[in-house]
């Protein structure tokens, strides 16, 4: 199958194009569509090029056209439709064939395969080379509307969700069997011979027997049967099945889950074993899912991160990052800002307080970004070490809050001590708020930078500026309720990492164009409004 270029965009009507068939009134209604929104704004600019690495260079029958493809996985997300209601849709709604300028086709582009193919195919070339394709075009269009919203750039809201993937919780006796199970299937579906110890596993209602018709102190026993035959099936495909999904995923939980005895029996790891850590195997259907618990609540999938801008016309994600759920929210800012790389003008990212880190602050101020972060993780500091002046250096304090020099200065691990003459700290209206340590002659007290810097940070919180920007921030928490409920990215239909990252992003491109199509929505009321007046 070779790229061909969709022109579908720049042609006229044909004579017996669907639409011309509308009646006036039909077409009124067309016009207050979302159809209309997408057919003249975002499918023109959905950039088919980039997909050509998909497709053969020779000369063959040509492929589904690109942007009709991307366009159809967008709507599918924002009418909340399977890839089959979009099928039908396609066929009998004149509002899909209007947006993906398909009125004029004899016989709609798409079947039943053409979606899950493009899926693959995008999800093949990003583990191979590491480029997602989608995520450029998603970004891209997310910028457009953001423009023609007329939205700030400038600043930033910068937030993090839990995605679950799909999968069942297991106990550890469940999933040791269904690595074995998995496993003696494939062995006796290829070698059509198996040890009669090994036979049950491939039975049909052997799952119910073992594992959910069970009683607690049977437990031991089958487990120590599990580990036994997961022991044998290991022995018995060698290296034949070195290539085999089941044959790792079985390695890699006796490995994650298991210890060998002295006598070559295997027994389950305990805490005491160590090496049991959030990465390990949660569920055979989706070996990269992994564990995490935030805010008390636990989580087996994937975590996502969106940075939004916003205006008096709305909002919209103009990014997003998709990783497995140990991915830290530091280290999606350190892509971020190295994504964004030096901006000609300051741009403000707000971000709650775990995102900041010592690195992250450093890549902002090279990149000319403002981190602006709304609240402040760890212990307190002294309001009043934020009026103590430094050298360059950070290694000296120069004045204090009542402008007096230090009688003397000694500094170590970043911590400066300081000694004043007595009858200064007594007689300083700062005395009781700074609390120094007092002495038969002198006052001591320790400060340092990073204390001062974090005493700044504390003040700052209380102004009216923060206010502003801590509201600014509080509009981004929105976006994984209204992924939650309205765009199911709980339960979404596939698994695996890029697969799911694949739906993730039209997800993300389905809610841009709904705040794109309520912002369009309000100016044609105000266009009708003012023709009327």
């Amino acid at each position: 199958m070779s790229f061909v270029a969709n022109d579908a965009g720049s042609e006229q009507l044909s004579l017996f194009d669907s639409f011309n068939t509308l009646t006036a009134r039909e077409k009124r209604f067309l016009d207050k569509s979302w159809a209309k929104y997408f057919s003249e704004k975002i499918f023109p600019k959905i950039d088919e090029k980039p997909y050509a690495v998909l497709y053969s260079k020779k000369d063959s029958r040509p492929n589904t056209p690109v942007n009709i493809q991307i366009g159809a996985l967008l709507i599918k997300e924002f009418t909340n439709l399977s890839d089959d209601e979009l099928l039908t849709a396609l066929m009998f709604d004149i509002r899909f064939q209007y947006a993906l300028h398909t009125t004029s086709y004899t016989e709609q582009p798409l079947n039943d395969r053409t979606l899950g193919r493009f899926r693959e195919r995008c999800a093949t070339y990003e583990k191979e080379t590491g480029i997602d394709l989608l995520q450029t075009t998603i970004s891209s269009l997310s910028n457009e509307m953001a423009e023609m919203m007329k939205l700030d750039f400038s600043l930033k809201r910068m937030d993090s969700l839990m995605v679950a993937s799909n999968i069942k919780r297991m106990s550890r006796m469940e999933l040791l069997y269904t690595c074995v199970a998995n496993l003696a299937r494939e062995v006796l579906k290829k070698e059509e011979k198996l040890p009669e110890s090994l036979i049950h596993y491939t039975e049909k209602d052997d799952r119910n027997r073992v594992i959910y018709h069970n009683k607690s102190d049977e437990t031991a026993d089958k487990i120590k049967t599990i580990l036994a035959d997961a022991k044998t099936l290991k022995e018995l495909c060698g290296t034949d099945y070195d290539e085999s999904s089941n044959y790792q995923l079985l390695l890699r939980v006796i490995k994650e889950q298991t210890v060998e005895e002295e006598d070559g029996t295997l027994r389950l790891r305990t805490k005491e074993d160590g090496g049991m850590d959030s990465g390990i195997l949660q569920n055979p259907a989706d070996p990269e899912a992994t564990f995490r618990e935030k805010a008390g609540k636990q989580n087996r999938g994937y975590v996502a991160n969106v940075t939004e801008v916003s205006g008096e016309n709305g909002s919209i994600v103009t990014d997003y990052q998709y990783e497995q759920n140990t991915y830290s929210d530091s280290q999606f800012l350190k892509d971020t800002i190295e994504g964004m790389g030096k901006q000609e003008e300051t741009v403000t990212i707000v971000t709650d307080g775990a995102y900041p880190s010592d690195e992250a602050r450093k890549m902002a101020e090279e990149n000319n970004i403002h981190l602006e972060a709304t609240n402040l993780t760890g212990r307190k500091a002294e309001v009043i070490l934020a009026d103590f002046e430094f050298n360059e250096a950070g290694t000296r304090v120069t004045k204090c809050p009542g402008g007096y020099a230090p009688k003397s200065c000694s500094s170590s691990n970043g911590q400066c001590i300081v000694s004043f003459h007595r009858s200064q700290c007594e007689n300083c209206p700062h005395f009781k708020e700074c609390h120094p340590k007092v002495n038969k002659r002198t006052c001591r007290k320790t400060v340092s930078l990073k204390s001062k810097e974090r005493a700044t940070q504390q003040r700052y919180r209380s102004s009216e500026e923060f206010k502003k920007i801590s509201s600014f921030r509080n509009g981004v928490e929105t976006i994984p309720s209204i992924l939650r409920r309205k765009y199911h990215i709980d339960t979404m239909p596939v698994r695996g990492k890029l697969r799911m990252k694949f739906f993730f992003g039209c997800k993300i491109g389905a809610l841009n164009f709904k705040k794109f199509c309520k912002y369009m929505q309000g100016l044609d009321n105000c266009a009708q409004n003012a023709a009327i007046a």
